[in-house]
């Protein structure tokens, strides 16, 4: 389980986040919405420790991100805006080192690496050099990153961009089944189709606040709209009356 209670941040002048809380359970899909530079990436860069939240708290399975970082990544896989993998490395050479960067014992890496890369299908290219991977191949990969450690909870930022047709279908069957396993996955998103198709509860960030946090149902009664692209404009609408 995620949780994120009241979670303050700001750059300079830029309050980037206020008072931000959600919780994301085990066995269901969140999605964490809002317009463009409403805070989404600055909360999910907290959950990953790459950021420290000025006020509030954030925790993975009760590990707090800044007092207990290290078991909270240990217990996270994350898949960034933005790939970060190294150009001269494989895409097997690629996941199987961050395998052991998370703890993974040496005598079952290959294993674990082996079968995350069939598991996504690159099979093809995981072992050439990542340098000059096309955009969907990138995410590929760094997606095995994320979930070769097999962890309890996932975060995926935008995890469809660059990805064709044929690989956004299977890229939506996988989070189906992380969360019929009973993983928490936290994932953001623009495609509203992808996120009516998939998620169970949205929170939506709009001004570094919550502007509203209910299941879907929840959502489109509260805004009085069916269709969840007009529920969405709505909510922000909400905000910028008040």
């Amino acid at each position: 389980m995620i949780r994120v209670d009241r979670l303050h941040k700001s750059f300079g002048a830029v309050r980037a986040l206020r008072g931000v809380s959600f919780d994301a359970p085990d066995g269901r899909i969140t999605g964490l919405l809002g317009p463009n530079g409403a805070g989404k990436s600055t909360t999910l860069r907290i959950l990953y420790t790459v950021f420290k939240p000025d006020e509030g708290s954030a925790s993975i399975d009760g590990a707090d991100v800044v007092t207990d970082s290290l078991v909270a990544r240990q217990r996270l896989g994350a898949l960034p805006h933005g790939s970060g993998l190294y150009p001269h490395l494989s895409a097997r050479e690629n996941v199987a080192y961050y395998a052991r960067l998370c703890g993974l014992d040496s005598g079952v890496v290959d294993d674990h690496v082996d079968r995350i890369i069939k598991l996504l299908e690159i099979e093809d290219f995981a072992d050439r050099r990542t340098k000059g991977f096309s955009q969907g191949q990138r995410t590929k990969v760094s997606l095995a990153r994320a979930l070769v450690h097999d962890p309890q909870n996932i975060i995926l930022d935008e995890p469809s961009n660059g990805l064709d047709v044929m690989a956004t279908r299977s890229l939506r069957e996988l989070i189906l089944k992380l969360k019929d396993a009973g993983r928490c996955v936290l994932f953001s998103s623009h495609v509203m189709q992808e996120v009516a198709a998939l998620c169970d509860d949205i929170c939506i960030i709009v001004d570094g606040q919550v502007a509203i946090n209910d299941s879907v149902d929840g959502i489109r009664e509260r805004t009085g709209c069916d269709d969840l692209e007009d529920a969405f404009v709505a909510a922000i609408k909400l905000v910028g009356d008040d």
